[in-house]
């Protein structure tokens, strides 16, 4: 069993704090910075004085695997290219705060729980501290930047703290002598000395340091110590499961650290630096029609953005292991998880990233010749993944009739098989490579196989979670299905000015008062994409009236003919005869038919009663005495 790469002893807190204000100590760079108000400074110093608890501290050691630009404790004037020997993981708001307020002798500069700028001076009222009904947390003062405590708007000075002796005189123990005691005492004896109670007098600073002050020299932290061997992946894994400061840290994070111990600048690739765009506002903006906040792209990660990165890193490693002569468990996985990321270098990302976002911009336009305009419609954000390394990998190509046809497959069997709702890593990777070897005359890939879609998940779809329900509306606006009102084809434009969604053909209303169930109307079989005009024009009618209205028009607006009316149903695969007749039972049954064998034939496979047969078992599809619900398997 390989042995612990960490170590957990206890530090004195004097002893982390002088090494914050040598630069022994530091953090890493993607740490973000010192955010305390001042309530919760003056209950840590409380916590402390009464020796509580108040929590372990995580570091990590320098010169290892993991190679983070590091940057001083907030406050603390290190000199120039002083390099740590540990970095702070876990406790930095914590260490922070009592360096500023005790070691490093200067104002602090923290907020009011209101988050108000404000500069203190911390003070520990001694006879409050060692009175046992006081409320240590009372005993804790923060005074303002010249030490005078005001009322009336600030118009009277109520206690002032402005020089040595008036601190003395008033009892109160400044936080920056915490570790200088004998200064204090000195200058103490001195004040005190002829007075004729001398001895009370100096029985009680006696009672306080002992009580009180001597906790913080005596204070012990724990502090678990990785070592400086310790893996990029177990380094990610503490900020995401140990941090206690709140701020998980992502793969993205954790990298841009990495690459910043270089001088690259990968939060400014990502996010922009106010005058240079960054990829984020590129990818929210392609394809952004008017009037939308943002485009197809919005979704997109920065851990997404690498993962395409990493698998060309991957794949390119695997062939020149190929090269070099070896196969089988020899050869390295292509994978775009987290380590994988992690050991994303620097020269690799340069490498790719032009052409990852290439794959991007690619698959914002694929998604659009697949009626997929809005965030909010997309079935599968991390189907998008493969989807850009794919297109990025083939360039060009992706449009060529043959190649995008079979892209399209490969797209409608992971929504319509439901294949990237979980556990998506290797399939990513799969895909990755199994679609352009397809493309060029390669075995089917393994998402095209493994989709398998019954015919009583049709009946089931009946919320917007569910990519397939988003699938089916997508897809019967790709092939033709027009807007009742107006026949207008869902194209782009259309479906944004139209305000276009889902909506009910046998209106909700109207199968509330038939106490039709509604695990039926519900269903995305009595679902369509219509103009929100158009759903407000049908409102809660049976269809042989909102029909009617349609045919006859109003005065502002004219009439359909009847056939052409017609023509426009059959458009959405609504059996016109059922739906004239208000029979939500024919309709149902015949739309449902109709949307299997729409589902079967961009998924380029049978669509099956119960489940897949197995190899040799014969196959049951789902018939009609209309058609035959799936075609021939590759």
């Amino acid at each position: 069993m390989a042995g612990s790469t960490f170590q957990t002893n206890p530090i004195s807190l004097y002893e982390l704090l002088d090494r914050c204000h040598s630069g022994d100590l530091q953090l890493p760079d993607f740490q973000r910075s010192w955010v305390w108000d001042e309530d919760r400074i003056k209950s840590l110093i409380a916590s402390i004085s009464r020796a509580f608890p108040v929590g372990a501290l995580m570091t990590l050691g320098t010169g290892g695997a993991v190679d983070f630009k590091p940057r001083p404790v907030e406050g603390a004037v290190v000199a120039v290219g002083r390099s740590p020997g540990a970095l702070i993981l876990d406790g930095q708001q914590r260490l922070t705060s009592l360096y500023q307020a005790t070691l490093r002798n200067e104002v602090v500069r923290t907020v009011t729980p209101r988050n108000k700028r404000v500069d203190r001076w911390f003070y520990i009222d001694m006879e409050k501290a060692l009175d046992p009904s006081v409320n240590r947390e009372d005993a804790v003062v923060g005074v303002p930047a010249d030490k005078k405590e005001r009322s009336d708007f600030g118009k009277t000075v109520d206690r002032d703290l402005s020089t040595r002796q008036a601190e003395i005189e008033h009892r109160m123990y400044p936080t920056t002598m915490l570790f200088r005691f004998d200064e204090w005492q000195k200058d103490y004896i001195d004040r005190f000395k002829t007075e004729p109670d001398f001895a009370e007098r100096f029985d009680f600073l006696s009672r306080f340091n002992g009580e009180v002050r001597s906790n913080f020299s005596d204070y012990q932290i724990p502090v678990i110590a990785l070592g400086k061997e310790t893996s990029k992946e177990a380094v990610c894994v503490v900020f995401e499961k140990v941090n206690t400061g709140g701020k998980a840290l992502d793969a993205f994070e954790l990298i841009t650290a990495i690459y910043a111990a270089d001088g690259y600048e990968l939060r400014k690739d990502w996010y922009g630096d106010g005058t240079t765009q960054g990829r984020l506002d590129r990818f929210k903006s392609a394809l952004k029609p008017g009037g939308a906040d943002a485009g197809i792209l919005a979704g997109v990660g920065n851990t997404d953005f690498l993962q395409v990165a990493a698998l060309f890193h991957t794949r390119e490693v695997r062939r020149r292991a190929e090269r070099d002569g070896k196969s089988g468990k020899d050869l390295p996985q292509i994978i775009g998880n987290r380590n994988a990321l992690l050991d994303l270098p620097l020269t690799a990302y340069k490498a790719y990233q032009s052409q990852a976002e290439a794959g991007f911009m690619r698959a914002a336009k694929f998604l659009n010749t697949v009626h997929v305009f809005r965030l909010f419609d997309l079935p599968y954000q991390s189907q998008v993944i493969p989807l850009a390394a794919i297109l990025a990998d083939i360039g060009d190509g992706w449009d060529v009739a043959s190649n995008k046809a079979k892209i399209e497959q490969w797209y409608w069997c992971g929504v319509f098989g439901e294949l990237y709702g979980s556990s998506t890593e290797s399939r990513i990777a799969r895909d990755f490579v199994e679609v352009p070897a397809w493309l060029q005359g390669g075995p089917t890939p393994s998402t095209v196989v493994d989709a398998v879609v019954r015919v009583d998940r049709l009946r089931s779809m009946r919320m917007r979670l569910s990519a397939a329900y988003k699938g089916v509306n997508a897809l019967l606006m790709k092939v033709g299905a027009r807007d009742f009102r107006s026949g207008q084809l869902f194209a782009n434009a259309v479906f944004f000015d139209e305000s276009v969604d889902i909506h009910h053909v046998f209106p909700q209303a109207w199968c509330i008062g038939q106490k039709i169930p509604r695990a039926d109307y519900d269903s995305i079989v009595n679902k369509t994409p219509l103009a929100a005009a158009t759903n407000r024009k049908i409102g809660g009618s049976a269809p042989t009236v909102y029909l009617s209205r349609l045919e006859k028009g109003s005065s502002s607006e004219p009439g359909i003919d009847r056939p052409q009316l017609d023509e426009i149903l059959h458009t959405h695969l609504i059996h016109v005869g059922s739906l004239r007749s208000d029979d939500f039972f024919e309709f149902f049954e015949r739309r449902q038919q109709a949307l299997l064998k729409l589902i079967s034939e961009a998924i380029g496979k049978p669509i099956y009663q119960d489940q897949a047969p197995e190899e040799g078992e014969d196959v049951d599809l789902v018939e009609t005495d209309e058609m035959l619900v799936g075609l021939a398997a590759d």
